[in-house]
């Protein structure tokens, strides 16, 4: 595993499917992560210590999956100057619409990249993290032209 690391935080257990292709994706790319399972809403003290411990780990990305009103990607934006990306979760009662609407109102100043609701949005949000850190790492963006040349073949 590279040292590059990425933290990946759900807002709850329930969320753990859906990230699932994001974690395959850095697993498949050889890049370590953490996985949290933190609430901006139920635990935002032990959220801000962790959020403020990363830097000792080396993370360089955070991706953060959640729900409803969505607040993590955000709280967690407020509390670093790390890139956060942010993947709204389906939900029962709006399809995760509020989800997405949550993550992309972000005020100025306060930046969170926003992907797809649901599975393909967790898949991109891995390969936007790995993007991120090809930038300066040559192994990583080598794999990544390796892995666009592929999806550049014929569909059958």
């Amino acid at each position: 595993m590279d040292e590059c690391i990425i933290s990946v935080i759900l807002g709850s257990k329930s969320d753990l499917e859906m990230i699932q292709p994001c974690l395959d994706v850095l697993t498949e790319f050889s890049v370590s992560y953490e996985l949290k399972i933190l609430s901006a809403h139920r635990q935002p003290r032990r959220l801000v210590r962790y959020i403020n411990e990363t830097s000792k780990r080396k993370v360089k990305v955070f991706i953060a999956a959640a729900g409803g009103a969505a607040a993590l990607p955000g709280v967690i934006a407020a509390h670093t100057t790390l890139p956060v990306i942010g993947v709204p979760v389906e939900t029962r009662s709006l399809k995760g619409i509020d989800s997405l609407l949550s993550i992309v109102q972000m005020p100025g100043g306060v930046p969170v990249a926003c992907m797809a609701i649901g599975k393909s949005g967790a898949r991109n949000a891995a390969l936007f993290a790995l993007q991120i850190l090809a930038l300066n790492n040559k192994k990583i963006a080598d794999r990544l032209a390796i892995f666009k040349r592929r999806l550049s073949k014929p569909v059958k």
